[in-house]
């Protein structure tokens, strides 16, 4: 079963690339990988929550918003490569997660992006991962993700 295949299967589609919100591009191709700019957890350009983890975002909407991160990012990745079959596994994701001084429990909001990941790419979906507290982040998203994947050669 292919990757888009997957996602249908889990009654998901690709957003559109959300517009960066500063001088940057979404995403760049560069030697057979494609690396992605932090994305934030937007539904047609809103932020499905705001405020840090821990506070004012509980733990399960804390998940939730590190998957539709992900989706974005996934988004940004499938434009550059030339469509999400073209991606032929997630090598790197990094989850940047605005954190109470008192929450520590990032690698369980980041596990909200890395299991979708490997419902979608099963096996190759498998990564290395950082899941980092920070004070702050853009437009006070709870979550900012990161992706690295490697992409076939036709895509290039």
């Amino acid at each position: 079963m292919t990757p888009s295949q997957r996602l249908a299967e889990l009654g998901l589609v690709l957003p559109a690339v959300a517009r960066p919100l500063a001088a940057y591009v979404p995403a760049v191709a560069s030697a057979g990988q494609v690396f992605t700019s932090g994305q934030l957890p937007t539904v047609n350009g809103t932020l499905i929550a705001t405020g840090k983890v821990g506070a004012e975002v509980g733990l399960e909407v804390a998940i939730e918003a590190a998957r539709v991160a992900a989706l974005n990012a996934l988004a940004a990745a499938a434009a550059q490569a030339g469509g999400l079959d073209n991606i032929r596994r997630v090598v790197r994701v990094v989850v940047f997660v605005a954190s109470d001084p008192s929450f520590t429990a990032q690698p369980q909001v980041a596990n909200g992006a890395s299991e979708l990941f490997g419902q979608i790419f099963g096996v190759l979906g498998v990564h290395v991962r950082s899941a980092v507290g920070v004070s702050v982040l853009p437009l006070d998203a709870p979550v900012e993700l990161e992706l690295v994947v490697e992409a076939s050669a036709a895509a290039f």
